[in-house]
This record gives structure tokens, C-alpha cells and sequence, in this order.
């Protein structure tokens, strides 16, 4: 053998081995029991029935014994935000903490994230700049971490994703910079925002329970800006996930051609045709619609506004998210954590199974539709050749017990291992 094929066989190359007591390949479809999962240099290269030896793929394959655990694709959060937890020091840490610190606690979330599981997640606004350097630098294998889609916020002024609750000085130095109003300005500030690195565009189409206001759950956004907003964003190839919580905003951002609508919390009937008709997903996000309603009544920490919001909102988004499903609604795997804690990202498939979903349709969404709400279905949601080996394992089948998620005991990102 030449010094080349050496190098090629037993340097560079990484072939690992996981033998799969039972293979939930394709989430929607029945798993395996007895698999092989062959991994070179992070792709899965073949998925093998039976148990084969790791020294038929190279003297030098890693052997993975996953021989009694549940094996399935790593799941997918599509609402999080890596740089907060919200609670009572939230506030004085936005004028306390300088960019580096944030930028260190979003290192901290990212790997507590990837220690539970989620291998990919979408972050539906962060601050930018810190925001973009940590997905690349998780790309790059500098921090661990998942799969990072970094989405831009766009909001009017005063909006939900505009900044609240401070002093006016503070307000003016703390205004992000993707503020607009009216469709021209909202057009060069989606432009502007993919220009410095979002892969996403997040909209705010109504009021939020969090923004530090008064100023309710209804539309903000106008017809005309979100329409704007949304043909900017996919001429230059990116999807556009709208935050809605009232009826006519969730309505407005679908009629808009949203891909994703973020909480949801009050669908009606027309909503429910315009999914249909769109095929938008929704992102439940019911953990964060507990975790409020649950610190608006043990705690004294959040202003009347946002307390009256919170139990209001937050107490209503089960049964809403019920009916859109059970109406065949698509449905992608999202929390909103960093309103709840991160690493706790499952806890949001045992409260969509308490609403009536199915457990194959829990991990459908946290995988396969995941992927497709972010054009990744090449890569991601399933354990097939050519994709990218993200794999974890449970000690049971969550199908049976969705809590299972809750402890994910072995964690595998494009083919390295993280947790074992």
C-alpha cells in the first residue's frame, strides 16, 4: 500500500461503528432492532442490518456500543435564544454585562444545549455580532455546541422585539439596529441584516408577554411591512419565522408567506387554513408559555404588564396548540428557551404529548420537519447515507415514554462524540 492510502486509511480518515440495540432511522416510521451505523469523517456512510464487526470498515473504526439503547437522530430546537435565561436578574444583566460576558454565557447555554441532545438549533435573536461568532465558531470546532441557524429580529418601533423597561437614556443606547417602519425602511433593514450574517429573519407581527410594556398581544406589525419584509428575505434566500401570539397577526404574517409562526397561541379556524394552504409550521413553544405562567404566580420579580400577560397568554397556548394540531396543522420542535432554562429543551415534547400529540409525531417534529422548516433535509432529521451523523441514545424508547428525552445519556454531532 502506498504512503498516500496509509495516510488516507489510517490518518485521515474516521470511521466509527455504533452497534444500534434499536435504530429510530426514519422518525415517522417504525425503528430497527440489530443495526450497524457506519460513520466516516462526520457522514454516515451506511445503515446495516445486524450487528457487524467494526474491523470490517478498517483496522482502525472505532467501535460504538449503543447495542442496548434506543438510537435516534439528534433533535432540533427551532426557538431558542442562546444568550439569556429570563428571570430576576435578567434586566440588570442587559445593562450590567458587557458584550464579552454575554458572548461567554451563550459558550455556557450552546454546550448545555448539545449535552441534552439538541444537536441543531435555530436562534430566533440574540445580539447579532456575538450571535454570528459563536455559530462560526461552533462550525469551526473552536466551542461545542450544536448546529447553529442564527436568525436577525426585525420589529417597528416599540415593538416586541424593540428594547423596554429602562430609563430613555438607556433605551436610545440599547435600540437594536434593525428597527423599522414602513415597508421601504423595513426592506433595507431585512437587507441590511442578511448583509451581516443572519440566516434567518425573525418578525415580531404582534405584541409579546415579555416586552416590558403595556401595549397587549395584538398586531404591530402592519400587512404592508410584513409583506415587505418576507419578499426581501426570500429573493435573497433566507426563510422568515414570525413571533404571533393574536389572531390577526398570525393571520397577517401567514397571508405575508411566513415560514414559520412562532407561539401561535390564538389560532382560529381561518389560521388553521392558511397552514394549510401555506404550509408554514408551527413552533408551539409551550415550555416558555408554562415557565411564564409559572413564575408570574411563585414569583414577585416581573411588572404588572408582563405578570398579566404571562398568565393570560401562557395559560391558553395548550389548548390552542391542540387544535391546530389535531386540525393536521405541521408542527417543528421549538421552546423558547431562555425564557425557561436551557439544557431542559424536552420537557417541551412531554407537554406537547399532555396536548394529545403522538410520540412518533413529538420526534417527527424535532427531527424531519425540523430539518425541512430549515432547508437541511439533505443533512439532517434522519439516520441515512450521506447525512450528517448526528446521533444520540436513550436507555429506552421514547416512543413508549416520551420523558425519556428528558436523559439522553450518549450525544454524537457530525460524527464526533460529546457525550458517552
Amino acid at each position: 500500500m502506498s504512503l498516500t492510502s496509509l495516510l488516507t486509511h489510517s490518518v485521515l480518515a474516521d470511521t466509527k461503528v455504533i452497534h444500534a440495540g434499536e435504530l429510530l432511522a426514519l422518525p415517522g416510521k417504525a425503528p430497527l432492532s440489530k443495526q450497524t451505523v457506519v460513520i466516516k469523517d462526520g457522514e454516515i456512510i451506511a445503515v446495516e442490518q445486524g450487528f457487524i464487526a467494526a474491523s470490517a470498515y478498517g483496522s482502525d473504526a472505532q467501535f460504538v456500543d449503543l447495542s442496548d439503547r434506543f438510537v435516534m437522530p439528534g433533535l432540533m430546537d427551532m426557538h431558542v435564544h442562546l444568550q439569556m435565561e429570563f428571570g430576576p436578574d435578567n434586566i440588570s444583566d442587559t445593562v450590567k454585562l458587557s458584550d464579552a460576558d454575554i458572548a461567554m454565557k451563550s459558550v455556557h447555554y450552546a454546550k448545555t444545549t448539545l449535552m441534552s441532545g439538541f444537536t441543531t438549533v435555530r436562534d430566533l435573536l440574540s445580539e447579532p455580532e456575538q450571535m454570528y461568532a459563536l455559530r462560526d465558531g461552533v462550525e469551526k470546532g473552536w466551542i461545542d455546541g450544536p448546529r447553529i441557524i442564527a436568525a436577525a429580529g426585525v420589529s417597528i418601533t416599540g415593538g416586541h422585539l424593540d428594547v423596554d423597561g429602562m430609563a430613555p437614556d438607556l433605551l436610545a443606547m440599547k435600540s437594536p439596529m434593525t428597527i423599522c417602519d414602513g415597508p421601504f425602511e423595513c426592506r433595507k433593514i431585512t437587507r441590511e441584516a442578511i448583509k451581516y450574517g443572519a440566516d434567518a429573519i425573525k418578525v415580531a407581527s404582534t405584541g409579546g408577554v415579555l416586552s416590558d410594556t403595556n401595549t397587549g398581544t395584538g398586531q404591530q406589525m402592519t400587512d404592508n411591512e410584513l409583506k415587505e419584509i418576507v419578499a426581501t428575505a426570500h429573493g435573497l434566500g433566507r426563510k422568515v419565522a414570525s413571533h404571533a401570539h393574536a389572531t390577526a397577526g398570525i393571520n397577517a404574517a401567514l397571508r405575508a408567506g411566513v415560514d414559520s409562526v412562532e407561539h401561535g397561541s390564538y389560532a382560529d379556524k381561518e389560521t388553521i387554513k392558511l397552514f394549510k394552504k401555506t404550509g408554514a409550521y408551527l413552533v408551539p413553544t409551550l415550555l416558555a408559555g408554562a415557565t411564564v405562567v409559572d413564575m408570574a404566580e411563585s414569583s414577585d420579580f416581573m411588572s404588572a404588564p408582563i405578570k398579566a400577560k404571562a398568565i393570560r397568554v401562557g395559560a391558553d397556548m395548550l389548548a390552542n396548540f391542540e387544535k391546530s394540531y389535531k386540525a393536521g396543522v405541521k408542527i417543528a420542535f421549538g421552546t423558547d428557551s431562555g425564557v425557561s432554562k436551557h439544557g431542559i429543551n424536552a420537557q417541551e415534547a412531554v407537554l406537547m404529548h399532555q396536548a394529545g400529540m403522538t410520540t412518533a409525531d413529538i420526534l417527527k417534529s424535532a427531527t424531519v420537519n425540523a430539518a425541512d422548516l430549515i432547508d437541511m433535509s439533505d443533512k439532517l432529521g434522519t439516520i441515512e447515507t450521506g447525512k450528517y451523523a448526528d446521533i444520540i441514545a436513550l436507555d429506552s424508547s421514547p416512543l413508549d415514554n416520551i420523558a425519556q428525552l428528558l436523559d439522553v445519556g450518549f450525544v454524537m454531532k457530525g460524527g464526533k462524540i460529546y457525550k458517552q
